[in-house]
């Protein structure tokens, strides 16, 4: 890998605890260090700013991430216990949660120049790391897109009065946002999808994208809006569709930008013509649809595509 990324993923990396009545299991878990895994394994450098723990579980993650080909940044393993999200299933299936996070990045003072800066989920909100992923997006620079997806975690969030404007300052800073039908519905009520769109594209972002489950995604851009319809595959869970989805999103506007697209271009909108939006579109709902036909968060390769 060279020394500057391609494309670099800030936010969070955790250990999943799922403790049942059968007993219990840890998985490497954390929306951004999916996106990033599922970046490398669609044949990109790729470096996670992150924090991960000094303790065998932190090592776990850390192999984890590396064996998909994806690189820690300097600095992220950090002398403390590695930080876990634990769910406790009852005999129905439901799920209550409990957090043990740390999460800052005053170890990070700037990023180098890359092509994609991508962040999102519990790292956007959680005190004090989350004015640390704001000022890194806001010092990136102009030949670099920031894309965004908020993966709303309402058992770590105060309120959607209070999320809401956290969501729609960072959607300033970025050129692409996709966030889920779920996130929608959490953060704007019984607002239609459209109309949430319209309101995300006000605040500047090129491109706004709402995904939609086994239904596909709408996606938008001030002059043009394209239902991508969803996939049909025998569902093993949907752990990771949305990561895969979001991967796949930016494999292709990394792929413009490689191929002579301006980030100029990408940045006004110009670039996504509806034969375009229709190209992004299937390509990471195929991703996500191999995604969620096997078990855990585990995002296809360009050879499985």
């Amino acid at each position: 890998m060279n020394s500057t990324p391609e494309i670099i993923v800030i936010g969070e990396a955790l250990t999943d605890i799922v403790e049942t009545d059968g007993g219990t299991a840890e998985f490497a878990g954390g929306s951004p260090m999916n996106v990033a895994i599922g970046l490398a394994r669609l044949g990109h450098e790729v470096q996670l700013v992150t924090r991960i723990g000094s303790d065998t579980r932190g090592d776990e993650i850390t192999r984890h991430v590396e064996e998909s080909g994806a690189r820690i940044f300097p600095g992220s393993v950090i002398d403390e216990p590695q930080s876990t999200a634990k769910a406790v299933l009852d005999h129905a299936g439901a799920a209550t949660y409990e957090f043990d996070i740390r999460w800052s990045l005053d170890f990070v003072d700037t990023l180098p120049a890359v092509r994609v800066l991508h962040t999102g989920s519990i790292a956007s909100f959680l005190a004090p790391g989350a004015a640390d992923v704001r000022r890194l997006l806001a010092a990136a620079g102009t030949e670099t897109i920031v894309t965004f997806d908020p993966n709303i975690r309402p058992t770590l969030l105060e309120s959607a009065a209070v999320t809401r404007p956290v969501v729609e300052d960072l959607a300033t800073l970025a050129g692409i946002v996709k966030l889920s039908d779920e996130d929608a519905e959490w953060l704007y009520g019984d607002t239609p999808l459209d109309q949430v769109l319209d309101r995300l594209l006000d605040l500047g972002p090129a491109l706004v994208i709402i995904t939609r489950g086994g239904d596909g995604a709408i996606l938008a851009t001030a002059s043009d809006r394209v239902i991508e319809p969803g996939v049909t595959v025998e569902v093993a869970d949907t752990i990771g569709a949305g990561d895969s989805f979001m991967s796949a999103l930016i494999h292709h506007v990394a792929g413009m930008l490689a191929g002579g697209v301006t980030p100029s271009a990408i940045r006004d909108g110009s670039a996504f013509d509806r034969g375009e939006l229709e190209r992004l579109g299937a390509f990471a709902a195929a991703c996500a649809a191999i995604t969620v036909s096997r078990k855990g968060a585990n995002p296809p390769t360009l050879a499985e595509l």
